[in-house]
């Protein structure tokens, strides 16, 4: 008698994971179709415009990783945004100036080829990851918030009073980095680029979420005394999934210094932190292509509004106002007509 039941409840879920999936397809697929369509009109800004969406939505992807699958209320996710950036402006400068970027204990050159300096940023981002993680996870609530914060804020600080990359004044590099094969000035394909990137990204939380490990993040943000008790680590499980979102979110700040050829400590500032969380909200929290939504709305709102008026950010969060009280999924909540599943 169970199994038809089983059955039964397996239907009823379908059509509402296929219009999920239906919609999120939908979604990448405008985004892409904008700016082709921009590039063909000659409308190079456009197109920039839909870089700058898949790059923050990228970084959405990274922080909804630890926030919707992990449940941790991350308010220091610019540090790792930040050292993206900066690992890639520094890799970059010195590349210009033929200059170590230290000697001891061992040699590292600077390098203007993205294929190497992804690989790095993603590096110290994640090793910035597995030490805040490490110290924060053994908190919660608010206080794991509030330490999150704590540690971006010492590294903001660090980076406004680092001179030798530029302090407050930022770090400008000019030349913007190689990729094989490809014109990274060209600005439809750097937005390919970026939009391959995310994409990836978009694949790589799927394979995660739908794998053993996933389950076992997710029963951990329903319940870690529970899962606990069937063996299940929830420090360790935590803590990969903090590792591997800031590792992401690095991996967007790269992008993000070669868009504009140019890193600065407001990329470390919480206002950086809470962008990034709110176009996550705006999609919907823990729906795999909420940050491409939220990001493009976001985006959107800034270029419409923000040259009519410099208070436009008023109305975003009238807009993040609504959006908590009366749907919680956000817009892809709404348009799936379907609370979030776990």
């Amino acid at each position: 008698m169970q199994e038809p039941t089983h059955s039964a409840g397996q239907t009823m879920k379908r059509p509402g994971a296929m219009r999920e999936a239906l919609i999120n397809l939908a979604i990448l697929l405008l985004l892409v179709g904008v700016a082709i369509a921009a590039h063909l009109a000659g409308q190079g800004f456009t197109v920039t415009l839909a870089t700058k969406v898949a790059i923050l939505a990228l970084a959405g992807v990274g922080l909804n990783l630890a926030l919707g699958y992990g449940g941790m209320i991350s308010f220091g996710h610019a540090a790792f945004f930040g050292i993206g950036g900066y690992v890639t402006g520094i890799l970059a400068s010195h590349a210009a100036d033929g200059t170590p970027v230290f000697t001891l204990p061992f040699t590292v050159m600077g390098s203007n080829d993205m294929l190497g300096i992804w690989p790095m940023a993603m590096l110290v981002a994640g090793a910035a990851a597995g030490l805040i993680g490490a110290l924060s996870l053994r908190t919660k609530g608010v206080y794991f918030i509030m330490v999150t914060l704590a540690f971006a804020q010492m590294i903001f600080y660090f980076a406004l009073s680092w001179s030798r990359y530029g302090g407050e004044d930022g770090l400008s590099f000019y030349v913007r980095n190689n990729f094989p094969g490809m014109n990274t000035f060209d600005p439809i394909q750097y937005f390919a680029i970026c939009a391959g990137l995310l994409a990836l990204a978009l694949l790589l939380t799927a394979m995660i979420t739908q794998s053993r490990y996933g389950l076992a993040l997710q029963a951990v943000r329903q319940n870690s005394l529970r899962a606990a008790a069937v063996g299940i680590r929830p420090y360790a499980i935590r803590l990969t999934a903090f590792v591997l979102s800031g590792m992401l979110t690095g991996l967007a700040g790269s992008l993000y210094a070669d868009l504009n050829r140019f890193v600065s400590p407001a990329m470390l500032s919480w206002h950086m932190s809470g962008e990034i969380m709110v176009l996550v909200i705006l999609g919907g929290v823990g729906r795999l292509c909420g940050p491409v939504a939220g990001a493009a709305i976001f985006i959107l709102l800034e270029h419409l509004l923000g040259g009519v008026s410099e208070y436009w950010q008023a109305l975003l969060g009238l807009l993040l106002l609504v959006i908590v009280l009366f749907s919680p999924g956000g817009l892809i909540g709404i348009l799936t007509g379907r609370a979030r599943h776990g």
